[in-house]
């Protein structure tokens, strides 16, 4: 039998192979880097400067809480909810000398922004959605004697979220392991991302997970059995727990709770969040490759080429194939979470004059009750190209109105898309002139 010493070992010797891949692809992607991105250069301007500056100005403060350092004061400022809390005990990120399946990450969130933080961790982790530069990377420190305040960071960071796993674009991130009795990732059984469209038997490896879902089985709460090719894991005894009090110390977080709702909406969030990176950036780099060529060949500027028009089709028909839910793994029954997430998330609405919100759950076959996503009121959404925000409105109205029949739309009903159609235009700002008009 392997010694713990020599374990460790090698299960860091593994990460380090895969850094220096992950290393390689980012290299290969960091285009990012250059006009008219440029995002190292870039300070950028999203939930976390604005709090950043409020410390430079002295007109605020991160407070410092004897047993939760500083991160009830970034979540306050950052507007976290606490009972978004969902808990990952798989040594994937950067603290993981501190991460185990009895000390696990906690992740909090709201519709930007991500905070993560371990017990006795010398870090709380932050990134952020930022409209013109995707995800940013922040920390801060929590020990007491050392400055509050958020600090950037990009390469440490960019090696996972700068890569092919997050689109090539500096993305957030939510990985499925097979998770050993430690924590440490068997990685010769190979990974998933997780994102809407994963299937449930594919989630929250290496993660736990509170809350029922009947007949359904995911990954979350077990650890995984190294076999002489692969590893299993028995999803069974993971199922439908209610409580972690006989796996954690539940009194050194915030909540008792990772719960199953909250990590459904992390799943789609995370990834329409890098959807619209990509469609950003994408549509960025065409019109600025375009304007070279128009500057040479003397055409006017303001006529989209054949070849922009191509990438701002291909990058929004992914977006909005998300933004649809499209793509979306159905639910086989139920699904019901333990910490109140679903009813402070559905409380943020806006709402309709009949009281009906993108946020409404479903949580029966389908996430949501009406399935265009919330992320289209984001900083991030609204900051696309002009040019690729024109095609995803047109394209959104198209697929809700049935003027196109295609599978973005195949799963939703007539009274379904009526619905969304009459919501959006409702409680969306500056739509198109023709969103205005009665379908």
């Amino acid at each position: 039998i392997m010694r713990q010493g020599e374990r460790q070992v090698l299960a860091l010797g593994k990460s380090c192979v895969l850094t220096i891949a992950l290393s390689i692809a980012a290299l290969a992607a960091d285009s990012f880097e250059e006009d008219p991105i440029r995002y190292g250069a870039n300070s950028g301007n999203n939930a976390v400067t604005t709090v950043q500056s409020a410390l430079d100005s002295n007109t605020t403060s991160l407070a410092f809480d004897a047993k939760f350092g500083r991160l009830p004061s970034v979540l306050e400022h950052l507007k976290v909810p606490r009972e978004s809390q969902v808990l990952v005990f798989s040594k994937t990120s950067l603290q993981i000398q501190h991460i185990t399946p009895g000390n696990p990450r906690a992740i909090y969130f709201n519709d930007d922004t991500y905070v993560g933080s371990v017990p006795n961790g010398d870090l709380i982790e932050v990134s952020t959605a930022d409209p013109q530069l995707g995800a940013m990377f922040y920390t801060v420190s929590q020990r007491q004697t050392e400055r509050a305040g958020f600090v950037r960071q990009t390469d440490n960071c960019l090696q996972c979220h700068g890569s092919s796993l997050t689109h090539s674009i500096p993305g957030h991130l939510v990985r499925s392991v097979f998770a050993d009795e430690n924590g440490y990732p068997i990685l010769k059984a190979g990974t998933h991302l997780t994102d809407q469209s994963s299937p449930w038997a594919e989630r929250w490896g290496g993660w736990y997970v509170t809350g029922k879902h009947g007949d359904a089985r995911h990954m979350g709460n077990v650890f995984a059995v190294e076999t002489e090719n692969d590893a299993s894991v028995d999803r069974e005894a993971g199922a439908n727990l209610a409580t972690l009090n006989a796996r954690v110390d539940t009194e050194r977080y915030l909540t008792a709770h990772s719960d199953i709702v909250a990590l459904a909406v992390l799943a789609h969030q995370v990834d329409v969040h890098n959807l619209i990176t990509e469609a950003n950036f994408a549509t960025r780099a065409a019109q600025y490759r375009q304007a070279a060529v128009d500057e040479i060949l003397k055409r006017d500027p303001n006529t989209p080429s054949e070849s922009t028009l191509h990438v701002v089709k291909s990058a929004g028909d992914k977006l909005i194939e998300s933004l649809l839910f499209a793509n979306e793994a159905k639910l086989t029954g139920p699904i019901r979470g333990t910490s109140g997430f679903a009813e402070i998330f559905s409380a943020q609405g806006p709402q309709d004059p009949q009281g009906r919100s993108l946020r409404d759950f479903d949580l029966q076959t389908h996430m949501f009750k009406y399935p265009l996503s919330y992320l289209i009121y984001s900083k991030s959404f609204d900051g696309l190209p002009e040019l690729m925000k024109k095609y995803v409105y047109q394209s959104l109205w198209d697929h809700l109105t049935g003027r196109v029949e295609s599978r973005f739309n195949a799963h939703l009903s007539a009274d379904t898309r009526t619905a969304i159609l009459q919501i959006v235009m409702e409680t969306k700002e500056n739509l198109p002139e023709y969103w205005k008009q009665k379908s």
